[in-house]
């Protein structure tokens, strides 16, 4: 008598998503260049503010500093989505998602780790999915850490400023 095959009692959608190593190991080179790519935009983003921010004093008017942070917020953004063009462009490649824009609305979902909405790769395919997130997860934390300490940056200034005033305060009241 010959055993049942498990896979055959289990539903169709988990005996499709059973590990594929082709899939793991293309997810993790494209994990790999994003996290390349993030690193190149970091640095570059992380030396144009230091590049800006060495001429920032307390008579520096707020609206330059303001408009300072938020340029290195439009670059980050812009490195993020490059990455999703990145992930986008092989599942179109390879024909998983019928148009440029469909695939590059699923990397965008999975990669911010929203989740599979309405466009969904084919079952065989899924666990490109997880690897997409785990990139974001990576990447988003990294942008994180930069914008903490650009946001240090901002309040040792305003440490600066508070200072300048409170001597200014000392120095009209003596």
């Amino acid at each position: 008598m010959i055993p049942p095959d498990p896979l055959a009692q289990l539903p169709v959608e988990v005996v499709y998503t059973s590990l594929d190593l082709f899939q793991v190991v293309l997810g993790v080179a494209i994990l790999v260049v994003v996290v390349f790519i993030h690193g190149a935009g970091i640095r570059r983003i992380s030396r144009y503010f230091s590049g800006r921010w060495v001429h920032v004093t307390t008579a520096t008017p707020h609206w330059r500093v303001n408009l300072l942070f938020g340029t290195v917020v439009a670059q980050l953004v812009a490195v993020h989505l490059i990455e999703v063009v990145v992930w986008a462009l092989p599942i179109y490649w390879l024909n998983l998602i019928p148009d440029l824009s469909s695939a590059a609305f699923f990397a965008a979902e999975t990669y911010t780790t929203l989740g599979e909405g309405v466009v969904r790769l084919p079952p065989s395919w899924r666990q490109l999915g997880p690897i997409i997130a785990v990139s974001g997860l990576f990447t988003f934390g990294w942008t994180s850490s930069v914008l903490v300490y650009v946001m240090t940056q901002f309040g040792t200034l305003d440490t600066h400023h508070a200072e300048r005033n409170k001597s200014l305060a000392s120095d009209k009241a003596g």
